[in-house]
């Protein structure tokens, strides 16, 4: 007896001295793995208006994987910076936001997932504008490695529009000076609540700087990112939700089932897109290229975007196919129209930003 009472007070004092330890440097390693996150999405978006910003360190060239992960970043800029210059901006502060989800730490390594939002903020050349600025919202996994004290992105996985060829750009700096100025009066129809629309596209536009809900989705959907893509099931959303959307009524074969989800004209691009037009609820503006849909035309004096009210529907085109529908939401002080849509998460960005001149766009207006 007196030996079991001594092995348990001997077992209690090494816990109490020694017990602790692994879970404190448990705790201290992801503490250090969250500061190390934290310092590395600030130091990209300081890479978007500061290049270079020091990115490099966060990577180590003798690894495949880091070099890509770099890479990425490289060429997500350089991109960004393209494009701007086709549209006659530059782009003036860029700030992040993390929300990390779940960390793993094994000895030198850790997995990680998060969500990131960013805000850029831009100003026309060649316009006394004020600083205009849009929400972007990705998902990353992260594997990080520890390599003499320090951690290093090891492996990196996101779903980012954003990685175009830049040398793919359609447009000039002249042709975003044909965009009119539009005043953004929201006014709801008969049948369709426009204004509510708005609201709802703005406050569930997920992980994208600016969105509402806490950055998350509307619970009562299912979430289609894992399936193919949210983009369609999103849009449905915002035109079809009778107590926060748009309102307008499920109908035939457009339909979404609170048990099990929508149905495939509720989800995807090419059978929305049709039902939206052969049903009335919505007709084509117009179609084509970016600078075709910019261009002065008899039937479209101001241009074919001038015809697009918040509230309405743009159909993103590659080889025929619908592939990505977005929400117009408003207009930045040039008159660019801006759209909010999920995978990847956008908060009143520009229309076209992450397309290349392949694109080809549908303007659809929802009747009112």
């Amino acid at each position: 007896m007196q030996r079991t009472l001594h092995m348990c007070l001997v077992i209690a004092i090494f816990l109490l001295l020694f017990g602790a330890e692994p879970v404190s440097g448990a705790e201290n390693s992801e503490t250090e793995v969250r500061e190390f996150l934290t310092q590395l999405f600030a130091a990209r978006s300081e890479f978007v208006t500061n290049m270079p910003s020091g990115l490099e360190k966060y990577y180590d060239q003798k690894y495949g994987s880091s070099r890509h992960a770099y890479r990425v970043e490289a060429n997500r800029n350089t991109y960004l910076h393209a494009w701007g210059e086709h549209r006659g901006i530059h782009f003036v502060d860029s700030q992040s936001r993390i929300r990390i989800t779940r960390i793993r730490i094994e000895g030198d390594t850790a997995q990680v997932t998060l969500t990131h939002s960013q805000k850029l903020s831009y100003m026309y050349a060649n316009k006394i504008l004020p600083t205009q600025w849009f929400g972007l919202g990705t998902w990353h996994t992260l594997t990080l490695k520890k390599n003499k004290g320090e951690w290093i992105v090891l492996k990196e996985w996101y779903l980012d529009p954003l990685n175009e060829n830049p040398k793919h750009i359609p447009g000039t700096p002249e042709e975003t000076e044909a965009f009119p100025a539009k005043k953004e009066e929201i006014q709801d129809g008969k049948k369709y609540k426009r204004q509510k629309a708005v609201a709802y596209a703005n406050k569930y536009a997920g992980s994208a700087w600016g969105a509402g809900n806490k950055g998350r989705y509307n619970p009562k959907y299912l979430n289609y990112n894992g399936k193919g893509g949210d983009c369609t099931n999103f849009a449905s959303q915002v035109v079809g939700d009778q107590e926060e959307g748009g309102a307008l009524k499920m109908s035939g074969p457009w339909r979404y089932y609170y048990s099990s989800g929508g149905n495939s004209t509720w989800v995807q691009t090419d059978s929305f897109k049709n039902f939206i037009v052969h049903s009335g609820y919505g007709r084509v503006i117009a179609q084509g290229g970016f600078s075709d849909l910019v261009k002065f035309t008899r039937q479209n004096p101001d241009g074919a975007f001038a015809k697009l009210f918040p509230g309405d529907l743009i159909a993103h085109v590659i080889n025929n196919d619908v592939d990505h529908f977005s929400i117009v939401t408003g207009f930045d002080d040039n008159g660019y129209p801006l759209v909010n849509s999920h995978t990847a998460d956008r908060f009143r960005a520009p229309f076209d930003l992450g397309w290349d001149k392949k694109t080809k766009y549908i303007l659809i207006h929802i009747n009112d």
